[in-house]
């Protein structure tokens, strides 16, 4: 899933509602590719942390992949990185998935 522009308050509300469903709904490995975020919120940073909860409680696992620099600090920063996991691209995510 790849997610694009800013996941500020109006980003995070144009994208609540389909990101919650399609990543709470089932029991998924789910990859979110961040290349094209440019800015983060703490809003953006809620609604990563909802769906990775409601992802784990269905069994699954979301992992995130190839921020920007600037996004990762943000990420990095506010410890998000020590919650879920963070690759350097989508590639290295689905390496990781394959279990290697």
């Amino acid at each position: 899933m790849t997610l694009d522009g800013r996941l500020d308050i109006d980003g995070a509300r144009a994208i609540d509602d389909r990101f919650s469903f399609i990543t709470t709904t089932r029991k998924a490995n789910i990859i979110v590719d961040l290349s094209a975020v440019t800015f983060l919120a703490s809003i953006g940073i809620r609604t990563l942390m909802t769906a990775a909860r409601g992802q784990q409680g269905r069994g699954g696992k979301m992992v995130l992949a190839a921020a920007q620099p600037i996004v990762q600090k943000v990420l990095v920063m506010a410890g998000i990185d020590q919650l879920i996991p963070l690759y350097d691209s989508v590639e290295a995510a689905q390496t990781a998935f394959a279990g290697g």
